[in-house]
């Protein structure tokens, strides 16, 4: 029987040469993480931080001291209706109780001197033409004002008698210490600044249009919250509510504004410069707690540009004094939101443009 040979061949079939792994990219979900920084190490790692601090404290301390520590009034306006020869007697007494301190501004008659009084154009008004004298003031300025103006009940008139002092314009009773108007500001100054610097930190590459919208978001939020609080429940802000929600609102929008564009243009250096300026120079310069005239001289052109100087006194002239300082106020704020938002609007176009990565999230 024939052997059967069996023929193999001599090569193993080939195998199927492996299949190649085709990397795909797969989009994750979008984030706004800012990217990976390694930060700072060595020895600026820390003396930096000890810097920065330092500096906002120490900033804090040396204005809160300059404004507070030894107030003064500063030629506080007060309307005199009186003969000339009364009216420089009262001056000569002013002056001899306190110095500097009072600058006599002369009206035609009693309802002129108590309409300026009114408005918050004179602190104070001595009106002796034709009557008994008296003093009229305006207690809702706060009681250094009125520890001011009370003691002159003591100035002697005519044979002896004293010149009684009437308060016009008292303080509401849920607000005995004239300080309302300042914890609110303050409050929502603060939460601005905070909102400014934690819209970057959570959120740094927002679209511009979202950004503003968390702006108008936060301002409208907070105005309202604000409101309900200091004029509902506490009655401690008397006026127009909606008056008061409008200003806030728009003290809230021009702080968060501007302290997102000081971010967005200077980097993470712009959070201690926000606070040294919206916080600790805004705060100080209010009128919160002393009216501008007893600040210092280099202090108070600050109270008539500041979001909050010029929201305190707006909020004053809608609770008490007439609505004094409230158009201008508005148109002040105003200007501050619309230059911040123009300046952030701007820079995002730049940096869109040429590729720059923004400069708040490096």
């Amino acid at each position: 029987m024939a052997d059967t040979v069996l023929i193999t061949d001599a090569h193993p079939p080939s195998e199927p040469p492996p299949a190649r792994h085709r990397h795909r990219h797969v989009p994750g979900p979008q984030t706004d993480a800012p990217p990976a920084r390694p930060g700072l190490t060595g020895p600026r790692a820390v003396i930096t931080p000890v810097i920065t601090v330092l500096t906002v404290g120490l900033a804090f301390v040396s204005v809160f001291l300059a404004a507070f520590h030894t107030p003064q009034a500063h030629r506080l306006p007060v309307a005199v209706v009186a003969s000339d020869h009364s009216a420089a007697l009262f001056d000569v007494r002013l002056q001899r109780i306190a110095p500097e301190a009072f600058q006599v501004d002369r009206y035609p008659d009693a309802a002129s001197a108590r309409h300026a009084v009114e408005h918050r154009q004179a602190y104070a008004a001595y009106l002796s033409d034709g009557g008994k004298p008296k003093v009229v003031y305006a207690g809702a300025n706060g009681p250094a004002v009125s520890a001011l103006v009370t003691p002159l009940a003591a100035v002697p008139h005519g044979e002896g008698h004293k010149i009684p002092v009437v308060d016009i314009l008292p303080l509401a009773p849920g607000d005995s210490r004239g300080l309302s108007v300042f914890y609110a500001s303050f409050g929502l100054i603060l939460a601005g600044f905070l909102f400014g610097q934690m819209t970057y930190q959570v959120a740094p590459r927002l679209s511009f249009g979202q950004r503003i919208l968390s702006l108008g978001l936060f301002a409208v939020v907070g105005g309202l919250a604000t409101s309900l609080i200091a004029c509902t429940a506490f009655e401690a802000i008397p006026g127009s509510f909606l008056g008061i929600f409008g200003v806030v609102t728009l003290m809230a929008g021009a702080v968060g504004a501007a302290t997102v564009a000081l971010i967005r243009f200077f980097g993470p250096i712009g959070v201690p410069i926000s606070s040294i300026f919206m916080l600790i120079m805004g705060n100080a310069t209010s009128g919160g707690v002393l009216p501008p005239s007893f600040l210092p001289g280099w202090l108070q052109p600050l109270a008539s540009v500041m979001p909050a100087g010029v929201a305190v006194r707006a909020m004053d002239g809608l609770a008490y004094f007439q609505h004094d300082g409230l158009t201008r106020g508005v148109v002040i704020l105003c200007c501050w939101i619309a230059a911040c938002v123009g300046t952030i609007f701007l820079l995002d176009r730049i940096a869109a443009t040429s590729g720059v990565v923004h400069v708040a999230t490096r």
